[in-house]
């Protein structure tokens, strides 16, 4: 990420209430160690998408990005590509762990606690998505 980049991100932050922040880089945190953790997803590059710290897999290409923020409830949200079925398999995975925004988002109460062992395996998901599809079989 670029010095403009990531003084544009922190200018964000500062508009957010404590919790919001703490859970944005405990959000953050997890992302960038499921990647370390996960086979085949290499380098995460961090960026900022559609407003949103993003964090993609551009030198692997094995997933799908990944994009964080506050809500205005709040508390925060993991956003994926509505275009995916990532969401639909998170639900299916984890139908009580998560606040679910149709296909694209799962949300999180900023006063409670990530559950993180389910959300480190969605990450894992997502950043494999496009591994995993070229894996199937026509």
């Amino acid at each position: 990420m670029t010095a403009a980049k990531r003084k544009a991100r922190n200018a964000q932050m500062t508009r957010l209430s404590p919790a919001q922040r703490k859970q944005l880089v405990a959000l953050r945190k997890l992302v960038l160690d499921t990647a370390k953790k996960t086979n085949g997803v290499g380098t995460i590059e961090e960026a900022v998408k559609w407003g949103q710290p993003s964090f993609l897999t551009r030198d692997s290409g094995s997933g799908s990005t990944v994009r964080i923020d506050a809500t205005k409830s709040g508390g925060t949200a993991m956003y994926f590509h509505c275009q995916t079925n990532l969401v639909e398999t998170f639900r299916k995975f984890y139908p009580d762990d998560f606040t679910f925004e149709g296909n694209r988002a799962l949300h999180f109460d900023g006063k409670k606690k990530l559950p993180e062992k389910a959300l480190r395996h969605c990450i894992a998901l997502a950043l494999t998505y496009h591994a995993r599809k070229a894996q199937r079989p026509s």
